[in-house]
């Protein structure tokens, strides 16, 4: 069995480049030689994923500020 680091990493290469992939994938939807939308849409999108990101963040850093908390008056 693979430790737990080789194992991070591993998978995140995997995912992170496969995010990557999807988000030049929805990037491209931004042609409007091939698409029609709206501001509405492109901010519901935009939103959506920001709002993900922002939550993968807030979760990275509560996993270090947890190991960081010291109490002092």
């Amino acid at each position: 069995m693979k430790d737990k680091k080789t194992k991070f990493v591993e998978l995140a290469n995997n995912r992170v480049n496969r995010t990557i992939k999807d988000l030049r994938l929805i990037g491209n939807l931004a042609n409007k030689n091939n698409y029609e939308y709206d501001d509405a849409q492109t901010n519901k999108i935009i939103k959506v994923l920001q709002d993900e990101l922002d939550e993968v963040k807030r979760k990275f850093d509560s996993n270090r500020s947890g190991l960081k908390k010291d109490f002092k008056l």
